[in-house]
């Protein structure tokens, strides 16, 4: 008998499969000259291997989520791997049902109708296997459903807001299951060709199902439920499924992020889910703001709507990159769209003086925040003259800023004069170390600066290869210390456990998380990528910090950058310390530790 009703998920698959191709191609084809190559070279690496397992893991089983939130990492597997079983599981059937490959594409998606028999064994089992797989990603749309409306259930403070385009999908998604069952269940009823679950709705259904309309409706109603969603997804936030596993592939290939928005940014962008994990750790939550985030961000991006707000309203804490299940670069898709959409400067910095040529090994190179708080500089001052090292402060005077803040603020090229004026003069020194004691200094001369005879160490490090090589007095201050880890020095660059062991060297301090947490850690509110954020804001996240700090009743709250420590002191609860004046602290008050009676307890939070 000739049928029709698989045209609609035809045309829907044909549309799909032709627009992925298109973006495809597109976007390799845009990719840099250098990029391909890396690309090309990579399909014969090792590394294919570790896409494919990353692709599964996070692509299909949603680990990354799962780890999160066990209900919410279900409620994703179950749609994205279930549904995948049920294509290569349901083709199988097919195969072995036909004794072969000759068959048309669709057969397995609609097998119940065109196969209403099933004798066999094999058939049996087969058929028991697909009722299970379609219960399991069942629940999974019953999450999906509560989710959307009962967040809180979930551990959720927020969820995402949807445009049109992601209603349709959305919805067409959520139908294409139930009404797989429910035409199931009519053969099932018709045929008695289903397995524990649609036998039984099946005979829920009775009569119902033998109607010769109702059972050709429930199959024209599944296949159009398929072409909605499949025409819709490009368009909409599910575009990240076919997205997720080129960018994963090209990620693994050694591709990274330019500073100019580009193909790869392009793919991160599609590759976004929407998911909403970000959300509840973003903070400026809490100070009323929620269309900044990244997931609005991307969002605005790539409906081509006005963005200016949430590209500059971000302080680019890296807070939300951590919790990304799909390890998009956040933070630098940001910078490189700020470089995009701002207008260069006109001015250059040829007017700035150069400071005094000294030739030294090592240098040190405050900052500009440092300079702001001075008792930092002295303390570093006051370490290299203990340890007898010779330093020339590079911008004691006359000095220049690192490059960092500007390309924050998306103005690049005037960034690069900066750093070719800084750049000349470290290497005409002749110096073979540079230190930096602000973490936004220290990560643009890691990473923007050429530099490769020199080594780039930031103060914390430096530090603690002082005590090390014991240059440094093994006195302990009798003081509780709680540590803040500054958003550029931990998420930006990694750097957790120096700045720990040198405050647990010369103080009592107080853990605050599990070593796996360092990366949640929170924003002093001050970052210096928030360039659109009201001081109200900022305010109410410093006082929120502060709050959670105060908790623990330390006797000083340690950082190790200059931002935040201007910013915190003006809170007032806590003493407020960079790391470099512990150090000097305990070296000019020697005092050895006690047992303190109010701090016997344990303060680790679990």
């Amino acid at each position: 008998m000739k049928t029709y009703f698989q045209y609609p998920f035809l045309i829907g698959m044909i549309f799909l499969f032709a627009y992925l191709i298109y973006l495809y191609v597109r976007w390799y084809t845009k990719l840099s000259k250098y990029d391909k190559v890396r690309f090309r070279k990579f399909w014969g690496t090792k590394k294919v291997w570790k896409a494919i397992y990353d692709s599964i893991n996070d692509g299909l089983l949603h680990a990354s989520i799962f780890k999160k939130n066990p209900v919410l990492g279900y409620m994703h597997m179950s749609l994205a791997f279930g549904w995948f079983l049920l294509i290569v599981i349901g083709h199988l059937e097919v195969v072995v049902a036909k004794g072969g490959l000759n068959f048309p594409f669709y057969y397995a998606i609609f097998f119940r109708y065109f196969e209403p028999v099933h004798a066999t064994t094999i058939a049996k089992i087969f058929a028991a296997v697909m009722d299970f797989l379609l219960l399991f990603i069942l629940v999974g749309v019953a999450l999906a459903i509560t989710k959307r409306f009962y967040k809180k259930i979930f551990g959720m403070k927020h969820t995402t807001k949807l445009k049109p385009l992601d209603k349709i999908a959305l919805y067409s998604l959520w139908a294409i299951f139930p009404l797989r069952l429910f035409a199931e269940s009519c053969s099932a009823a018709v045929y008695h060709n289903g397995s524990f679950l649609t036998n039984t709705t099946g005979a829920w259904l009775g009569n119902i199902a033998n109607s010769p309309v109702i059972y050709q409706s429930s199959w024209w109603l599944y296949s159009f439920a398929l072409c909605f969603f499949f025409i819709a997804l490009p368009f909409s936030r599910y575009m990240h499924i076919p997205t997720e596993i080129y960018y994963i592939f090209l990620r693994n290939a050694g591709i990274k992020t330019k500073k100019t928005w580009e193909s790869y940014a392009q793919i991160q962008l599609y590759s976004c889910s929407r998911c909403g994990v970000c959300l509840d750790a973003c903070q400026l939550y809490d100070a009323g703001i929620s269309d900044v985030q990244s997931v609005y961000f991307l969002q605005f991006i790539r409906n081509k709507e006005d963005a200016e707000k949430p590209l500059f309203g971000c302080l680019i804490c890296g807070r939300c990159q951590v919790e990304c299940p799909v390890h998009l670069n956040l933070n630098d898709l940001r910078t490189a769209l700020r470089i995009k959409a701002s207008k260069p400067l006109t001015f250059s910095y040829s007017y700035t003086q150069k400071p005094e040529q000294q030739s030294a090994d090592t240098i040190y190179f405050a900052g500009c925040m440092t300079h702001l708080t001075p008792g930092i500089k002295k303390s570093m001052a006051k370490i290299f003259d203990y340890v007898g090292e010779k330093v020339w402060f590079m911008d004691e005077d006359k000095s220049i800023c690192c490059g960092r803040p500007l390309m924050l603020a998306g103005q690049y090229d005037s960034a690069a004069q900066l750093i070719e004026k800084n750049t000349e003069l470290i290497k005409a020194s002749g110096a073979k170390n540079l230190i930096l004691s602000c973490p936004y200094c220290y990560k643009v001369f890691k990473e923007d600066y050429m530099l490769p005879d020199i080594n780039i160490k930031f103060h914390a490090n430096y530090i603690k290869e002082l005590i090390d090589q014991k240059k440094l007095p093994e006195s302990k201050l009798n003081i509780t210390a709680i540590y803040h880890d500054p958003c550029e020095l931990g998420r930006g660059m990694n750097i957790y456990q120096e700045p720990r062991d040198v405050i647990e060297h010369y103080s009592h301090r107080i853990p605050l998380q599990k070593s796996k947490d360092k990366d949640r850690a929170i924003c002093c509110g001050a970052g210096l990528g928030g360039i659109n954020l009201t001081g109200d804001a900022k305010n109410i996240m410093t006082h929120n910090a502060m709050t959670y700090f105060d908790k623990f009743n330390p006797d000083v709250l340690v950082t190790a950058c200059p931002l935040c420590k201007k910013t915190f002191v003006r809170d007032r609860r806590i003493e407020v310390l960079d790391i470099a004046e512990l150090v000097v602290k305990a070296i000019e008050q020697p005092n050895e530790i006690k047992a303190l009676p109010h701090r016997e307890k344990s303060y680790a939070i679990t």
